[in-house]
C-alpha cells in the first residue's frame, strides 16, 4: 500500500530508510531473526507491526524482527519468494497473481479486512457512483486491476485515464479533478487545503482484496513455529494499536520524517472508525482472519479480467492454519 509523500521526502527516504530498516545491531542471543518486507515506507497503515515491535510482542515470542521499508520499486512477492525476506506485506489479489506466475508465496494472515482504495471526488461533485465516471478523466496509476474491474462492472467506455500524481495539488486546483486515493490518506491533505471530499470505495463495488502477510510455502513447512509466533505477535500488535497508537507512531515518525502527527492521527482514526483493520464485527474477532470465499471471489474476478491467465487453485495462495484461536 503506497502512501502520499512529497518529492523531497521521497528522495530523503530513498537514501536513509533502507539503512535504518536493516539494522540488526540490537539482536539478542537466542532470538530468531526474521525480516518483514513492507510494501511502502513506514506509515500508520503498518502500525500494528510497529506496535508489536516497539512493545516487545515479537521479542516475547522469541523473534528479532526487522521491518524493511518498501517503495515504488520494491516487489514484495519477489523479495519473499527469493528469500530476501521471510515475510512480506501484500494484497490477496497480487498474491494470487504471484502464485499463478509460479512464485511459491502463501498468505498467512490478513491485516486489512476492508480495502481503503477508492476514487476521490469533491464533496459537492455530481459524481455519486462509479457509473457516473463515464465521460470524465480520472488520474490513475496505469494497469490497476481494481480499476479494470470498475470499468467492466459499470461499463465505463468513456473514461479517460491520466497519470496519477503523488500529491493532491491538481485536485485542489481543479474542482473537476478526479483521482485515485486511499480513504486513509489523501482526504486529509485535501482538507488541509480547504477542500472537502468523498471517497468511492472499491470494496463497496465488490472488489475487496485483503491486505495480508505472505511467506513462502517452504518456510511454512520448515518453520511453522516461527510463522505461528509471528502471526500471534502481529495480531496482538494490531489489536493494541487500534486502542493506543502512540508508541507505534513515535517509532514510525523517527523512521519516516515525511509524516506529521496530525496525518498519522487521521490515518489511525480512519483505519479504526472505517473498520478497515478489524472488519465489521465489533468484537474484533475478524482481526487477522481470512475467508476462503473472499479468496475464491477475488480469484474469479482476476480470471474474468484476464489478469490471471494460468489457472490455479486459489486455496494454494493462503493458509488458515495459523489463525485458529485468534
Amino acid at each position: 500500500m503506497r502512501k502520499l509523500i512529497s518529492t523531497a521526502s521521497f528522495l530523503v527516504l530513498v537514501g536513509i530508510l533502507y539503512a535504518s530498516g536493516c539494522d540488526h545491531s540490537s539482536t539478542q542471543s537466542g532470538l530468531t531473526k526474521v525480516t518483514l518486507q513492507a510494501d511502502w515506507y513506514p506509515q500508520p497503515e503498518h502500525g500494528g507491526y510497529y506496535n508489536a515491535l516497539v512493545r516487545g510482542y515479537y521479542k516475547d515470542e522469541g523473534l528479532d524482527v526487522t521491518i524493511q521499508p518498501g517503495g515504488p520499486y520494491v516487489g514484495v512477492e519477489q523479495q519473499v519468494a527469493s528469500g530476501s525476506a521471510q515475510f512480506g506485506m501484500a494484497g490477496s489479489d497480487t498474491t494470487l497473481e504471484a502464485v499463478s506466475d509460479g512464485q511459491p508465496v502463501v498468505a498467512v494472515m490478513a491485516t486489512l479486512q476492508r480495502n481503503p482504495q477508492g476514487i476521490m471526488v469533491r464533496k459537492d461533485s455530481p459524481i455519486q457512483t462509479f457509473a457516473d465516471l463515464n465521460g470524465h478523466a480520472v488520474a490513475l496509476k496505469a494497469g490497476e486491476a481494481w480499476f479494470q474491474y470498475i470499468e467492466k462492472k459499470y461499463q465505463l467506455s468513456k473514461v479517460r485515464e491520466v497519470p496519477a500524481m503523488m500529491n493532491v495539488a491538481n485536485f485542489v486546483a481543479d474542482p473537476q479533478y478526479i483521482q485515485q486515493a486511499f480513504a486513509t490518506s489523501e482526504p486529509f491533505f485535501a482538507h488541509q487545503a480547504g477542500v472537502e471530499t468523498r471517497i468511492l470505495l472499491i470494496s463497496d463495488a465488490g472488489y475487496n482484496p485483503y491486505r495480508a502477510v505472505i511467506t513462502t510455502q517452504s518456510y511454512v513447512q520448515q518453520h511453522p513455529d516461527v510463522v505461528s509466533k509471528f502471526v500471534r505477535a502481529s495480531i496482538k500488535g494490531w489489536r493494541e494499536y487500534l486502542n493506543d497508537p502512540v508508541a507505534a507512531h513515535a517509532e514510525i515518525a523517527k523512521l519516516n520524517p515525511a509524516l506529521n502527527p496530525e496525518w498519522m492521527r487521521y490515518t489511525w482514526q480512519q483505519l479504526r472508525d472505517g473498520h478497515f483493520v478489524a472488519g465489521d464485527d465489533p468484537s474484533g474477532a475478524q482481526l487477522g482472519q481470512m475467508d476462503p470465499k473472499r479468496w475464491a471471489t477475488m480469484y474469479e474476478q482476476l480470471v474474468d479480467l484476464k489478469v490471471i491467465v494460468k489457472p490455479i487453485d486459489p486455496a494454494t495462495a493462503y493458509t488458515l492454519q495459523f489463525l485458529q484461536g485468534h
